[in-house]
């Protein structure tokens, strides 16, 4: 298993190995032992669950508050997904950059977010389930969204896809409005959250 930092402090790449045989195919796009040596945590899980997707759908940005946060593993097991961490996190040194991947059902490549990042992907394919491992149980009360397509982030949506967005994503706030409003957590409230866990 390789595991590497992306462009976006606390959010890492990871590339499990593929066992193939006569059966099929096993992988394990998370273990422990090889996550903790790579980002100093382990990651606690809260909730498991995945969804399903038709091609064109847009589901985030997403992020929690902080505290009490939320980190996620997602790794996708069927179809294909361009998939977006945004930090989110105000006085970061990377506030408002951006990475992106894809993550399909051929290298089962997986990302990991700590909490203050934010999180989005389009489905490339219909029937793309997407699975993830969360360190909190979802709690709506501590759920916010930014605008996916905020033309300031400049996310690499791909052309000639049909969109499909909730309403909530649709009406969520941009980067610079959720400043603003203080809707984003600080990078000190992350960083103070990663050493109490």
């Amino acid at each position: 298993m390789k595991i590497r930092e992306l462009a976006v402090a606390g959010a890492y790449r990871i590339t499990p190995e593929v066992h193939h045989d006569e059966r099929g195919t096993f992988v394990a796009p998370y273990t422990r032992e090889a996550f903790t040596a790579a980002t100093g945590r382990a990651l606690p899980l809260g909730q498991s669950h995945h969804s399903v997707s038709r091609q064109g759908t847009v589901r985030g940005l997403h992020f929690a508050d902080v505290p009490p946060g939320q980190a996620k593993l997602v790794c996708v097991t069927s179809g294909e997904i361009l998939d977006v961490v945004v930090d989110l996190r105000t006085g970061s040194p990377t506030f408002g950059h951006w990475d992106s991947l894809r993550l399909n059902a051929v290298d089962y490549e997986a990302v990991y977010l700590e909490e203050g990042l934010g999180h989005a992907f389009v489905a490339l394919r219909d029937d793309t389930v997407t699975a993830y491992l969360n360190s909190t149980e979802y709690n709506p009360a501590v759920e916010r969204e930014i605008d996916p397509f905020d033309p300031a982030l400049g996310l690499p949506w791909p052309d000639g896809l049909d969109f499909l967005v909730s309403a909530r994503d649709r009406a969520a706030p941009s980067l610079a409005e959720a400043e603003r409003t203080g809707l984003l957590p600080s990078y000190e409230a992350c960083l103070a959250l990663r050493e109490r866990r």
